[in-house]
């Protein structure tokens, strides 16, 4: 009997110690932090119970992605429509709900260089385990693992190895083109839906430039890679609900199919890679070479301690996020900034005819690129698509790069204005000195890989 007693007495306190977890999860700690935030000057709608306002962020985002975007620079109302919403009701200095975490708007450029200067302060957000299935490498570490990375992968971003990956990408600008060219001499003249061309063209640029001589199988990765980005930005427009994905629904299942089948692909390239470097017969002109002798060399400095360097799953980890972050960014900007061209046909003779001036009919060089100056004051502006930091903490903090970047306060009446000249004596002087252009971040964890898309 008294066991029973003390069996129920442990029950009944579990229990009430697990709802009292859940209550302070859901309710008792949001409706805090919001008492807080307002104290301190900052505003924001009402905490909602668990969700927040997801459901209201992804409705406008599916309402904005199935409508044709209007014909204008301003394109943060469809880019990132619940942001923009948040931040005209309650302004530049205000807070949003992501389930039961609230994210704080920051666009100060005070503000900003703090949070970017100050990495040990200001942590990065932990992906849900859908999200690392995608990409996650050094884009989601800290500190010493943060630092180790960046110093191997620094390598495969040197000057003199970009400019080797370069008749890459002109052979897949030219296998485009040549496409194009066929399909123009059998009709005399043709309607072109450039997007799906582009998309390919990136993809194709960075299958040469990640796997040079294992190219065809690195296609076959990327293809996979961008049938699993569909459902996983999916589920991060909802809470994630732990354990979820051990469910053995037809999405979960073919995640993990794919998930399988690039880690298979990767690690026997990258096996493949490896010995061949260690027999010195392998070339190390592309992302996976280099990543693979620096992080070798990493070791062998360190006395041949494995723990120094990489192990196989960080490398195919950097490996899937070089694709993952470079595609769709690199697609994007090559098809934004023809929408922008073609608006304004006066930029895109005088585009035309430096390039013509550097190059003539020779083919495209690194020096040559060197020069472009009209071009690439051209491009700069397409570069303000949305991205997100989030620290690690009770509450999240946002940097809302295409609100920053357009924001009239900041670079004046004509923000929205499509002005290259803006740029012509460098970004430091069109930002006055103040951290309000970073779309490749800035300080010491800016982006190693914007030389690249460059």
């Amino acid at each position: 009997m008294e066991t029973w007693v003390a069996l129920s007495i442990v029950v009944v306190v579990v229990v009430l110690a697990s709802a009292w977890t859940v209550l302070r999860w859901v309710w008792v700690r949001p409706k805090t932090l919001e008492r807080c935030l307002r104290e301190q000057g900052l505003t924001g709608n009402s905490y909602r119970l668990l969700f927040g306002y997801l459901k209201e962020s992804s409705k406008m985002t599916s309402q904005a992605m199935s409508t044709p975007i209007n014909f204008t620079n301003d394109i943060a109302p469809s880019v990132v429509p619940f942001f923009h919403q948040n931040v005209n009701n309650y302004g530049k200095n205000s807070f949003m709900w992501v389930g039961p975490t609230p994210r704080v708007n920051i666009m100060n450029p005070e503000q900003l260089k703090d949070v970017f200067s100050n990495i040990s302060d200001f942590r990065k957000i932990e992906g849900t385990p859908f999200a690392k299935l995608l990409a996650t490498g050094i884009l989601q570490y800290d500190a010493e693992k943060w630092a180790k990375h960046r110093k191997i992968i620094n390598l495969a971003f040197h000057l003199e190895k970009l400019k080797n990956m370069l008749p890459a990408f002109r052979q897949s600008c030219s296998d485009m083109i040549s496409k194009w060219e066929s399909m123009v001499s059998e009709e005399g003249s043709i309607e072109l839906d450039v997007w799906p061309y582009l998309q390919n063209l990136s993809s194709d640029m960075i299958s040469r430039t990640a796997f040079g001589s294992s190219y065809e199988e690195g296609r076959n990765i990327f293809e996979l890679q961008r049938e699993l980005a569909e459902p996983v930005i999916q589920t991060t427009r909802s809470i994630y609900i732990p354990g979820w994905r051990f469910l053995p629904t037809k999405k979960n299942k073919r995640m993990k199919e794919i998930r399988m089948e690039i880690q298979a692909s990767l690690k026997g390239i990258t096996n493949k890679r490896e010995r061949a470097i260690k027999q010195g017969e392998g070339k190390n002109d592309d992302f996976l070479g280099i990543l693979v002798e620096s992080n070798l060399k990493d070791i062998e400095e360190h006395g041949n301690n494995m723990n120094m360097g990489m192990n196989l799953k960080d490398v195919i980890k950097e490996c899937k996020l070089f694709y993952f972050a470079g595609q769709e960014t690199s697609s994007v900007l090559l098809v934004w900034t023809m929408v922008m061209l073609t608006r304004h046909p006066s930029w895109q003779q005088r585009a035309r005819e430096e390039v013509l001036e550097v190059f003539g009919q020779n083919k495209p060089d690194f020096d040559g690129l060197n020069r472009l100056k009209v071009f690439f004051e051209s491009t700069i502006l397409a570069r303000e698509f949305a991205k997100i930091a989030s620290p690690q903490s009770m509450s999240q903090i946002a940097l809302p790069i295409i609100l920053v970047h357009h924001d009239h306060e900041l670079w004046g009446d004509d923000a929205h204005e499509f002005k290259p000249l803006r740029f012509s004596e460098g970004v430091s002087k069109a930002t006055k000195g103040q951290v309000s252009f970073f779309p490749f971040g800035w300080g010491p964890q800016k982006y190693a890989s914007d030389k690249t898309l460059l």
